[in-house]
Formats: structure tokens, C-alpha cells, sequence
């Protein structure tokens, strides 16, 4: 069920695009989850926001590639933000696609033999660069909140990445969910 027949719509040096229309669909699906998980079933105060709106941004880097987890982080976080009046933040969007984009380069291209290391560093990292940094710089230079508050994002984001990650591995140990992510991901 191929797009088209182009090879270049299937891979580009070795990373996964929507070569596939079941990886279109779902990363369809990724974007409506992340919008509901991140705008709707959250507790914001602030600079502060208890969600797992990342969680789907991760799953689409992890599962499909660094360019499939940009876009999803993209498209959920513009969208999200126009469905729920938002004002759309650059740096806050630049940070969701980081967590797309890093998840997905570390799962796909570092620590190979070792899943459980390549996972923990692909959800670390993401969030780090991602939550911890590039949206922290945002929501300082656009809302011009207090430091204090912005550096109460980090144990925040140590936690909701510990939850996120456990749940992305519970999924991948999964045998019926792996054989389903393998049937999306063949060609």
C-alpha cells in the first residue's frame, strides 16, 4: 500500500518518510493524541503544564524515524495551538519538533545492541533539549516568566519523561504490539 513507487518517497538515507500510508495514518493519529493529551487532559499553571502531550511525539520519532517524529511534533503543537486559541510560540514549536527529531536520531542511529540504553537516551535527551531547554527559553523571552519558575520545568520533565518512557517500553515489550508496529512498518 505504497504512495507511490518513487524510492525517494520511501527512505532518504536510511530514515523512514510517510513512505507508507499506515505510518501517514497513524502519525495522523499521533498528532490528534498529543493535541488531546497536551491541551485538553492537562493541568497548566503557568509555565508549568502536567501532560504527556510529548509521549505521541516520541512514539512517531521511535517508531517511524527522526523526520516522521519532527513533523508529528510540529503538526501537533501548531494545530493544538490554533484549536485551542493559543498563540503560536516558534521556539515552543521548535522545541516539540526537537523531540520528534532527537528521539528518533538517537533510537534509529545510536546504541544498537543495547534497546532498553537507546530508548532511555532517545526519551532523556529529547527531553532535555526539547522540554527542559529550547521551550524553556521560549516561554521566558515570549511570556517573560521569573527564572524560578522555569527551572521548576526540569524536575517536571525528569518525572513525565520517566512515566513516558516506561510506557513507550511496556509497548515495545509488547509481542502483539511489536508484530502490529512491524505489519506498519514493512514496505
Amino acid at each position: 500500500m505504497q504512495i507511490s513507487k518513487n524510492e525517494s518517497y520511501k527512505s532518504l538515507g536510511g530514515i523512514r518518510l510517510f513512505g507508507n500510508l499506515k505510518v501517514l495514518l497513524i502519525s495522523g493519529l499521533f498528532i490528534a493524541l498529543s493535541i488531546v493529551l497536551g491541551k485538553q487532559l492537562s493541568f497548566t499553571m503557568g509555565p508549568i503544564r502536567i501532560s504527556f502531550e510529548n509521549l505521541t511525539i516520541l512514539m512517531a520519532g521511535i517508531m517511524f524515524g527522526p523526520l516522521v517524529g519532527m513533523t508529528v511534533g510540529i503538526c501537533a503543537d501548531v494545530i493544538g495551538c490554533i484549536i485551542v486559541g493559543y498563540a503560536i510560540n516558534p521556539l515552543v514549536t521548535l522545541g516539540a519538533a526537537s523531540i520528534g527529531l532527537i528521539s528518533g536520531s538517537i533510537y534509529f542511529y545510536m546504541f544498537k545492541d543495547n534497546p532498553k540504553l537507546k530508548l532511555i537516551a532517545a526519551v532523556g535527551l529529547a527531553h532535555i533539549i526539547g522540554s527542559m531547554i529550547i521551550k524553556s527559553i521560549g516561554l521566558y523571552i515570549y511570556f517573560s516568566y521569573s527564572m524560578p519558575l522555569i527551572l521548576m520545568r526540569i524536575p517536571l520533565y525528569i518525572v513525565i519523561g520517566t512515566v513516558e518512557g516506561y510506557i513507550i517500553y511496556l509497548l515495545m515489550k509488547n509481542k502483539t504490539f511489536a508484530n502490529q508496529l512491524e505489519r506498519v512498518q514493512m514496505r
